[in-house]
């Protein structure tokens, strides 16, 4: 990834310079809409003036919006956003439906059967957040080590499950307010047999540890994170900005974003600081009642837009402490997210209702059951055990054993044994027994 272009020096603007003709204040409007930082707006800028005089304009209208934080940069400076009209329309859309409309659109479905089509999310957060980390293994490996229930064979696989029951605990920890022993808890959590040095796990970098710095997966350098006799007052601040009430209002999703950006910019840990920021941004959210946020992975997107999330870090660093890149790029992942998942479950809808076509001759299947099948046929490779299935739906194994026992009685799936495990896997006439 390219390193931005520094922007010039807004501050040396001349009183004459400030009028705005109707040009100009079009150029402005439609920076704004994207939030475009100096090396795209320079290419935006009107005839009329040339781009160093109109980015001073569009910065000094800016810096008139800004509301402060107490999270100072390495020159003390503090960090400062905005809310522009793009950011207050992101937030409309994500607080129309991350209370829960998505899962009333479609009556029809059982309650249980809809939180295991949002339940899948989970699976690829956790999966996504590992990959922006530097796991290399696939997606179609990481679900495989999922649905056989099997353990990690390697770091990867392993940052991938800490990632998994990491996030899935999350819900377990906001009834507790933010402290640096919970900060630790969940790094240590997603750091888990990870490290080069198991000593980094579940504590804050020391004065005799390596210096470190924060690379994109190119090898650029991204930042440097302040050194470690700073930490103790950045986490007691971050942590007293996140417990604080009844000062100025801040939207709780502004909020988890700027979490993660503090944690970010602060970097406490050796290692699995993005990791433990993004997990914040997720405790945060689901504090605050966004019980969405459990369902939807947000890291699915970053993964596949990775240098626009380094950048809008970049931006806001670069840009006199301005995180509203930072925080209008998470705005738009989120939105996306809630797409995605709006996408899935009306994909979902659609093989539930084929799918209970073709079982109608298995009355007696519960949704567990059902779900396994329909995962079944969609990749006859999958191979299934009671501890995959246990985990997955939240079962005792005694459930678990009775769901599978059933499915092979009625002769759509095989039982075989390994060791002292056994595995289960669809039966291969299984399409003309769905259809008597």
């Amino acid at each position: 990834m390219k390193i931005p272009e520094k922007a010039p020096d807004w501050t040396k603007l001349q009183p004459e310079d400030i009028a705005l003709s109707k040009e100009l204040s079009e150029t402005i409007r439609k920076a704004n809409e994207d939030y475009l930082y100096w090396d795209r707006f320079k290419y935006l800028a009107p005839k009329e003036r040339n781009p160093e005089q109109a980015w001073k304009i569009l910065r000094l209208l800016r810096e008139m919006n800004m509301k402060r934080i107490p999270l100072q940069n390495q020159d003390g400076n503090l960090f400062k956003y905005w809310l522009p009209d793009c950011a207050l329309e992101y937030l409309h859309e994500i607080d129309q439906y991350a209370g829960g409309v998505i899962l009333t659109e479609s009556p029809s479905l059982y309650a249980s059967e809809k939180k295991w089509y949002l339940m899948k999310s989970i699976v690829e957060e956790a999966i996504a957040s590992s990959q922006i980390e530097g796991a290399v293994t696939t997606r179609k490996v990481a679900k495989e080590m999922f649905d056989s229930g099997r353990k990690p064979k390697d770091r990867s696989e392993q940052m991938i499950s800490n990632n998994y029951l990491t996030i899935s605990k999350i819900k377990t920890l906001t009834d507790q307010p933010l402290s640096k022993e919970l900060l630790v808890g969940l790094q240590g959590s997603m750091t888990r047999n990870t490290l080069d040095d198991p000593g980094h796990s579940g504590r804050f970098r020391l004065k005799e540890d390596e210096p470190i710095r924060v690379y994109d997966h190119e090898g650029n350098i991204l930042h440097d994170p302040p050194a470690p006799d700073k930490l103790e007052g950045l986490i007691d601040d971050l942590c007293g900005f996140s417990n604080e009430k009844g000062k100025e209002f801040v939207h709780p999703v502004i909020k988890a974003i700027i979490l993660h950006f503090w944690l970010a910019y602060a970097h406490p840990f050796n290692d699995g600081n993005g990791r433990t920021a993004r997990a914040l941004l997720y405790w945060y959210l689901l504090k605050n009642g966004y019980w969405l946020f459990e369902y939807i992975s947000i890291s699915r997107v970053i993964v596949k837009s990775r240098n626009q999330y380094y950048r809008s870090f970049l931006y806001s660093e670069m840009d006199e402490g301005d995180m509203t890149y930072f925080i209008i790029y998470h705005l738009r992942a989120i939105s996306a997210a809630i797409k995605e998942l709006k996408r899935y479950i009306e994909r979902k809808q659609t093989e539930l209702r084929y799918a209970a076509r073709q079982w109608s001759s298995y009355p007696s299947l519960n949704y567990r059951q059902k779900d396994v099948l329909r995962k079944a046929l969609e990749d006859k490779t999958l191979t299934f055990s009671l501890k995959s299935h246990m985990q997955r739906y939240n079962v005792v194994h005694q459930t678990a054993r009775a769901d599978f026992l059933e499915l092979c009685k009625a002769g759509l799936f095989n039982r075989f044994k390994q060791g002292k495990v056994f595995y289960f896997v669809v039966a291969e006439d299984i399409e003309s027994k769905l259809q008597r």
